[in-house]
């Protein structure tokens, strides 16, 4: 059975670089063996209803951000959808009540082809992009994990992509090795809480965790974590993979829940 991932996907420029974080998700693809399709719920694709891609075709390459060097555009990620799939996701979460629109035009947005392009390179692994909706409450997001759990079970992977500290406000572009210290404050009171499995106090994040409002204004960031962490409720064990930052708070975090 394969874990799920809360994964940060950081900068778009992160697809074009180099780094202990860039080889750090290679060596995560290279280490999940037999891996059957990719299920994305992503920060850059937001609906009131879930909606997930719905094709078994090679899916667009979307680049949905601006300013940034013509090389980032230039890349292409063509991995191709599976309707089958799809329809697992789908049918688990109708199942639970959940109202589920099927895609069929939609493409990859960063939020997962920036981090696929470093963990799978090859692009020959069927993904599924999914939308989050910020409206909901972190107990609902949590919800829709543990609803969607039985996909591991098939060999299917289920990553949250968004960032723990994203807050564009505070990012210093000419900071790389500087960390703002309330970053990295607010993302140990997570590791912490996540270890014991607390989610009496995760779910009260806004209230308890140190420096919350600045870390998290972009909620859609953040709220891919609970989903994740729902999906892994089975067995209620996390493991760090990597903390790192750039550009001062812009949290570089990969979670494994089992």
């Amino acid at each position: 059975m394969l874990p799920s991932l809360f994964i940060a996907h950081g900068s778009p420029q992160l697809a074009i670089e180099k780094s202990d974080y860039t080889n750090d998700l290679l060596q995560l693809g290279r280490g999940l063996g037999g891996v059957e399709a990719i299920v994305v719920f992503s920060a850059h694709w937001v609906s009131r209803n879930v909606s997930l891609t719905y094709s078994d075709e090679s899916m667009e390459t979307m680049y949905d951000f601006g300013g940034f060097p013509q090389e980032l555009y230039d890349v292409v990620y063509p991995a191709s959808g599976s309707i089958q799939v799809s329809e697992e996701v789908a049918k688990l979460l109708e199942g639970s009540g959940i109202e589920v629109n099927r895609n069929t035009r939609r493409g990859l947005d960063h939020g997962v082809w920036v981090i696929l392009s470093h963990m799978y390179p090859e692009a020959n692994i069927p993904v599924i992009a999914v939308s989050v909706n910020p409206i909901l409450s972190p107990e609902e997001q949590y919800r829709i994990g543990q609803t969607i759990a039985a996909l591991k079970e098939r060999n299917i992977v289920v990553i949250g992509s968004g960032g723990t500290v994203h807050n564009l406000r505070t990012i210093d572009f000419h900071s790389e090795e500087h960390v703002d210290e309330w970053a990295k404050e607010f993302d140990n009171w997570l590791i912490e809480h996540l270890r014991k499995w607390d989610i009496t106090s995760l779910f009260d994040y806004k209230r308890l965790a140190p420096h919350s409002a600045l870390a998290t204004p972009d909620y859609e960031h953040f709220l891919p974590l609970f989903i994740a962490m729902g999906c892994g409720d089975g067995s209620r064990k996390v493991e760090l993979l990597h903390q790192s930052y750039k550009y001062g708070s812009l949290s570089h975090l990969i979670l494994q829940f089992d």
